[in-house]
């Protein structure tokens, strides 16, 4: 079990299974979503319970993509497509410490800010395939 939450308590919520590794998507619009890149871990939409959600917002910039955040203290949370029923992903840093977790893939690097020093060890796609 994995608990996570938003900066100001709006939304909390609970993983329960095994979560995926950390990939990176540095997509143009998971940068601006983010501020940086998207790091995000993922479970089935089954194995996310929340605590509380009265401040989870969804964004939806193009038609089956969402992104999930908190209304009032702006904190990125989720991301998730309708064609990928299986999954969500769920912002790394919205996880409780220590998570056990580790980047292993780097998604969309073509679209990296020109600012971003690329991490030794993390596999590399330019696009995802």
């Amino acid at each position: 079990m994995q608990h996570g939450r938003c900066d100001c308590g709006g939304v909390s919520f609970d993983l329960e299974g095994e979560l995926r590794d950390v990939y990176n998507c540095h997509c143009d619009r998971c940068r601006r979503v983010t501020g940086h890149h998207m790091a995000a871990t993922a479970v089935h939409p089954d194995n996310l319970r929340f605590a509380t959600d009265t401040t989870l917002r969804w964004y939806e910039p193009s038609p089956g993509v969402h992104y999930g955040f908190c209304g009032h203290c702006g904190s990125t949370l989720f991301w998730k497509a309708d064609a990928e029923s299986t999954k969500i992903c769920i912002a790394a840093g919205s996880l409780d410490q220590p998570t056990g977790l580790r980047t292993t893939k780097a998604w969309w690097v073509a679209e990296a800010g020109d600012y971003h020093d690329r991490q030794a060890g993390v596999a590399e796609f330019e696009y995802e395939d």
